[in-house]
């Protein structure tokens, strides 16, 4: 037992000597690739929203909803508008917001646009509302000349988006008779006559606008040049209120109406963790993919205000939806297993050829322990035959033995003890021809 054991350790010791190169490439290997691997995502993100009785509020809870079922919280901020949302994700106090659109202007080559934010893309329109107290019917803006409109309040995207459509239509910005009220706030002004007009941001759902559609007195602009301000402003779209879709039997609205619409985007930093991306990405769909007012089912989300760059993530998206692994796997085993391939591919690119040559390598190892003595007992054999000397018979003797001594205590595996016997019988046949010069000397000498 004890020889058998001895004998699996030598074997074991063998492969050890062989297996360490390849154990060495292969650390090697690992360490470069883990250089490439991202970063295991936060498990608390940061989105800014707006007033807590809005849209973007409304998405961002149901959002978060989902996130958790993933194991990811979703903080919910609120702000003041857009405005707001932009500085707090250029300062990394927030790592998504949503931002309307319009509120960056489109540059005129991709250089020039924000490079530390990225869209995932618009998750629904924001028809622009433009309710008036007037007897005489509005369809154009500049007929508001003159009037008190409310443009919304100082940094919110309402007010940054009205200005930009009153100074198209020749109202100056500046203009005194334009009053800094937002929301229900508005609303109440404008049923008390307090002001003649005010601009609204908001889905058809929303509680100001329902107020206001069913008030008494206040009519909503239906912008006969539609066509006209998407070509000044291409990130507006048109869309159409139809008749009596609001109350059908009082007839709200009693024609059909053409709105401006911006959109509600999703706005990113370019550092937010590409896993997340696609989280929210998921989410966004999930929530806002429904059909609706003015929305067809699967229109949202999609790439309509292109102020920032598209996230390469949500490319990827878009084209070929969430990611294999997170289709079949939870989201934190497929992240795990998306991380570990980066180094696993690597990992299988060296090994492969290494474990092919590993026997070879294996079998020379153990094989070069025998050819050292071989090496010895053939510089033997030349001097025997080309230079043998009678005097030194002895000393020839003492190095076979040596030779066969190394050769007993040479520790190999099993697998291989055949070449070592075959090293002893060789041994053999040089001991035979040592003894037959030594022979024929004799015969010499007698002569």
């Amino acid at each position: 037992m004890i020889e058998r054991l001895r004998a699996r350790l030598v074997a074991v010791r063998y492969m050890l000597a062989t297996a360490w190169p390849i154990v060495l490439l292969t650390a090697v290997g690992l360490l470069v690739a883990y250089q490439f691997v991202a970063p295991e995502p936060p498990r608390r993100v940061t989105i800014s929203t707006g007033s807590d009785t809005g849209a973007y509020y409304a998405y961002a809870q149901r959002y978060a909803a989902l996130l958790a079922a993933k194991g990811i919280t979703l903080e919910v901020r609120t702000s003041a508008g857009s405005y707001e949302n932009l500085k707090r994700l250029e300062s990394g106090e927030a790592d998504v917001a949503f931002v309307q659109g319009g509120i960056a202007p489109p540059a005129e080559n991709e250089d020039e646009r924000p490079r530390a934010l990225l869209s995932l893309g618009s998750v629904s329109y924001e028809p622009v509302w433009v309710f008036y107290r007037n007897e005489q019917r509005v369809d154009r803006l500049y007929q508001l000349e003159g009037r008190r409109i409310a443009v919304g309040e100082e940094g919110s995207g309402i007010r940054g988006l009205a200005l930009q459509l009153l100074e198209a239509n020749d109202i100056k910005p500046n203009s005194p008779n334009l009053v800094p009220l937002a929301g229900l706030t508005a609303a109440e002004a404008l049923q008390q006559s307090e002001i003649d007009a005010a601009f609204i941001v908001a889905a058809q759902e929303a509680p100001v606008v329902q107020v206001m559609l069913r008030s008494p007195g206040l009519r909503v602009v239906s912008f006969s040049q539609a066509d006209a301000y998407l070509r000044r402003f291409p990130f507006l779209s048109k869309i159409v209120l139809p008749r009596g879709v609001v109350d059908l039997v009082r007839d709200l609205p009693p024609r059909d109406t053409v709105l401006l619409a911006t959109t509600a985007n999703v706005v990113v930093r370019d550092d937010l963790h590409p896993a997340l991306a696609t989280l929210l990405l998921q989410a966004m769909t999930e929530v806002n993919g429904k059909g609706g007012f003015f929305q067809r089912a699967g229109e949202f989300p999609t790439y309509k205000d292109q102020s920032f760059l598209l996230s390469p993530d949500a490319q990827r998206y878009y084209k070929s939806g969430p990611p294999f692994l997170q289709r079949y796997l939870p989201f934190s085993l497929a992240v795990l297993v998306e991380r570990m391939f980066v180094m696993i591919l690597p990992l299988v690119m060296i090994s492969l050829p290494l474990l092919k040559f590993a026997p070879t390598i294996y079998t020379w190892r153990v094989r070069s322990k025998i050819y050292r003595c071989y090496g010895d007992l053939k510089f033997l054999e030349n001097e025997l035959r080309t230079a043998y000397d009678p005097l030194s018979h002895q000393s020839y003797v003492e190095r076979l033995e040596r030779i066969e001594d190394d050769a007993s205590t040479r520790n190999i595996p099993l697998a291989f003890t055949d070449l070592l016997y075959t090293l002893r019988e060789h041994i053999n046949l040089v001991r035979e021809k040592l003894r037959r010069l030594a022979a024929i000397h004799d015969e010499d000498k007698r002569r």
